[in-house]
């Protein structure tokens, strides 16, 4: 279920300002460091992920986890992961995350700890290096433009739930160009409903701040990342979906910000 107010602002963020003098003073160090880092990392160790995935894509994802470990270093970003007692590791999860930079993939997948797979936008799989990497060690790819693709899918996500491994959603769908939350998808909470699955509520706050939507400059900064309790999709059904979608939203947007939220 929607937020009344669900929409992306125009105005800027308090303090965008001094952030965006603050990244152009760090643009040399991310030019000359943290990309020639990422862009050579991405294509070596997307490369050694690939070759593992052929005898153990769960050892392949610690390659990619150690990568994205790595990068968040070199970019000088301190990440902290609140409530990880709320989740048990032989346990398979729907993970629901808010979306507002790039940097939360690199963030989450180096911090997080426990195996999961993504669900990524098709286009994906044709970048170097992180396509790869993705494509073969089992992440789930989304054809946005054709709903009879996306739903098939979303059926062969359901293939890796098992053993404690989890899949994670974007439920906005996408980015939010400002870092206030976007309106939900269904799709993945029908998943969850379908298969019976516990829904883990992720919130990521301030990853805005290290790489805005739309920019390639970086900048260090503290992100964090709040693991919630799960929430028990058993008390819901297909008809009372909206609910199920406004309760993980209102769980995710507990440990945002004001202006992150969207209030």
């Amino acid at each position: 279920m929607s937020h009344p107010d669900d929409k992306e602002s125009p105005e800027q963020e308090p303090g965008e300002k001094a952030r965006e003098l603050l990244r152009w003073l760090y643009t040399p160090y991310c030019l000359g460091v943290v990309w020639p880092w990422f862009t050579g990392t991405t294509v070596g160790m997307g490369a050694a992920a690939v070759a593992l995935t052929k005898f153990s894509p769960r050892l392949a994802f610690h390659v990619g986890t150690a990568w994205a470990w790595l990068t968040c270093k070199v970019n000088w970003n301190r990440v902290h992961v609140h409530g990880r007692e709320n989740v048990d590791p032989a346990q398979s999860y729907i993970i629901m995350m808010n979306h507002q930079s790039q940097f939360d993939i690199l963030a989450f997948y180096g911090h997080y700890g426990r195996q999961f797979r993504w669900v990524m936008k098709e286009e994906l799989r044709k970048v170097p290096g992180i396509g790869w990497y993705t494509s073969a060690g089992g992440h789930v790819f989304i054809d946005r433009s054709d709903r009879e693709k996306a739903l098939a899918s979303l059926n062969k996500a359901k293939d890796v739930l098992q053993g404690g491994v989890s899949v994670v959603f974007f439920p906005e769908g996408t980015r939010s160009r400002h870092g206030r939350m976007l309106p939900f998808k269904k799709g993945g909470f029908m998943m969850a409903l379908q298969m019976g699955l516990p829904i883990l509520p992720v919130s990521i706050s301030g990853s805005r701040h290290v790489l805005p939507a739309d920019d390639f400059r970086t900048m260090p900064g503290r992100i964090d990342i709040t693991l919630h309790p799960p929430i028990d999709t058993t008390r819901y059904s297909e008809e009372t979906v909206l609910y199920l979608m406004a309760d993980t939203r209102a769980v995710i947007a507990s440990a945002l910000t004001p202006w992150e939220r969207n209030d």
